[in-house]
């Protein structure tokens, strides 16, 4: 008998050692597939259920600490009130949304094609966004007419930056074997724009995307909130506003929960986009599907 016979080091993948590590594989992620739903569930339940049990065992006034019951009546009970709310509050989010997409996006490809452009103007893009908007939404209402429209230049400026900076690190993050290629067979700056720097940087874009829907909710809320609407004009922040200075807690929650849900909704649709954006060509869909 040889030595390599012998040898521990010898591997044989049998049929059947391929078969069980498969049935394992598909096991595993059937398990997390199904483990994805149902643990959010669970928690969720269980995170409501201790809250009626805190509320109803400590006696807790209504006023102060409203039972999950008392929330789903005032949910359903204000729905009307509630859901016109939100449509407005939802609208100057998604306004806000797309054009923080055309100038974050428009501007970062701009900067991508003039040096000069970038160094003079990224820098008060920044200055922009690390001044807190609560700090900006007041001056806009004093130079804004339109409470409305001063609502979405707040929420657009919020939701701004990260769809730039995002745009703007994957235009630059090509890989310098492809442009080196793209030099060598003479593509225009047009070329390598369309089919090398704008393919390479929607990763990049769609992750800024899903950061800047939660913004642009936040800075409406936010711009809500500073603005003061009431009437037509009034969103769910201004509801929330109103029922905590008439101490209808219930309503806040209810409020506050569809505000959550919107925020959900936002991040959920922009991921299925993201997916199918990328879900044939890059790494990121590849593992998750694979």
């Amino acid at each position: 008998m040889s030595l390599a016979e012998n040898s521990p080091a010898r591997a044989t993948a049998t049929p059947e050692t391929v078969d069980a590590d498969e049935a394992r594989r598909q096991r595993a992620a059937r398990i997390e597939r199904i483990a994805k739903w149902t643990l959010p569930v669970i928690i969720m339940a269980l995170s409501i259920f201790g809250w009626g049990w805190v509320v109803t065992a400590n006696e807790i006034p209504h006023y102060i600490l409203p039972g999950p019951d008392r929330v789903w009546a005032s949910l359903t009970g204000d729905w009307g009130m509630l859901i016109e709310a939100a449509y407005l509050t939802g609208w100057i989010t998604l306004l806000a949304l797309i054009l923080a997409v055309i100038g974050g996006a428009g501007l970062a490809i701009l900067f991508n094609q003039s040096k000069m452009l970038e160094l003079s103007f990224y820098p008060y893009a920044v200055i922009l966004q690390v001044t807190p908007v609560v700090s900006i939404a007041p001056l806009i209402f004093i130079y804004v007419d339109s409470k409305v429209a001063g609502m979405l230049l707040c929420a657009w400026i919020v939701a701004f930056f990260p769809v730039l900076s995002s745009t703007t690190l994957g235009l630059n993050s090509v890989d310098h074997n492809l442009r080196d290629l793209f030099r060598i067979y003479g593509a225009t700056r047009w070329q390598k724009l369309r089919y090398l720097q704008l393919p390479s940087a929607l990763p990049y874009f769609l992750g800024g995307l899903k950061i800047a829907g939660g913004l642009s909710l936040i800075g409406a809320v936010v711009a809500e909130l500073v603005a003061g609407t009431g009437g037509i004009g009034s969103g769910l922040a201004f509801r929330i506003q109103e029922a905590g200075y008439r101490l209808n807690i219930a309503r806040m929650f209810a409020a506050l929960a569809m505000v959550a849900a919107m925020g959900v909704f936002i991040f959920a649709a922009l991921s299925i986009l993201s997916h199918l954006l990328l879900r044939k060509w890059h790494e990121s869909a590849l593992t998750r599907e694979h």
